[in-house]
């Protein structure tokens, strides 16, 4: 797979990596182990998604250094901002690779904590889901004090293009996709065989696939990070992080067909 520089960071992420939202707890080891062997050592998690920080800490005991892991501090008290990161830090062999603010919660205390961690913190970042909070996001990003974003981005939620992403790239940051399949709307309704056709060139077989080249082939996204239950599926994605990349006509065709 296809390893990129998360922007002026200097961490080196592979293009896909491995969401934990929702379908993670009960089989971390199973999808952990199916991420390593196809390279997506990439493996975002969060303090809001249940019990996934310490399954996954478990599911790494013992080859912490073959991932690279990012969590999110969430929580506007800083007692417990103190507790989720101390616990982060103890299942995850005292670093974290990306250290990141989920939904800018109590974003200015949460930083303050994350730069005194000195080098157990590799990278700090900040993430928001919704259109709505992108003008403070952008204000976090000026700032100077995180190094990458986690932002939604598909062919149906393209709100980035206007601000974030070329903000993004003026500054050096890295860019990690959350929700490439639109929390798995896009996946519903898949294109025909025949409709994928122009794109096999590419290495595409799946619509899944499409859906995470689509986003990949945008240069100022660094890494997309699918979740899923099924170790299978997690291999699939996994190949949609090599290249050849699409160029403008093949985003517009899967820009179509995702409707």
């Amino acid at each position: 797979m296809e390893r990129r520089s998360l922007g002026a960071s200097g961490l080196d992420v592979p293009a896909v990596g491995l969401g934990t939202w929702r379908r993670f707890e009960g089989r971390a080891r199973e999808l952990v182990d199916a991420a390593l062997d196809a390279g997506a050592d990439f493996i975002d998690s969060s303090p809001m998604y249940g019990r996934a920080e310490p399954e996954l800490g478990a599911a790494l005991e013992g080859r912490r250094e073959r991932a690279l892991v990012a969590t999110k501090v969430w929580t506007s008290d800083p007692g417990d901002q103190r507790e989720q990161v101390s616990g982060a830090l103890g299942w995850f062999g005292g670093r974290v690779d990306l250290y990141q603010v989920h939904n800018l919660v109590a974003w200015r205390s949460a930083l303050d904590l994350l730069e005194g961690q000195g080098d157990a913190v590799r990278v700090i970042g900040a993430t928001h889901y919704s259109a709505g909070a992108f003008a403070e996001l952008a204000q976090v990003m000026r700032s100077g004090r995180i190094g990458a974003i986690q932002i939604p981005y598909n062919p149906h939620q393209r709100e980035v293009e206007r601000e974030i992403l070329p903000l993004a790239e003026e500054l050096g940051l890295g860019v990690v996709v959350m929700r490439p399949f639109g929390e798995g709307s896009l996946l519903r309704r898949p294109p025909s065989e025949q409709q994928l056709a122009p794109l096999r060139k590419f290495g595409v077989r799946t619509w899944a696939q499409a859906l995470l080249k689509w986003v990949l082939s945008d240069a100022r996204c660094h890494v997309a990070i699918p979740a899923s239950s099924r170790p299978e599926r997690v291999v699939e994605n996994a190949a949609a992080g090599e290249p050849p990349w699409f160029g403008p006509d093949e985003r517009a065709l899967v820009a179509r067909l995702a409707g």
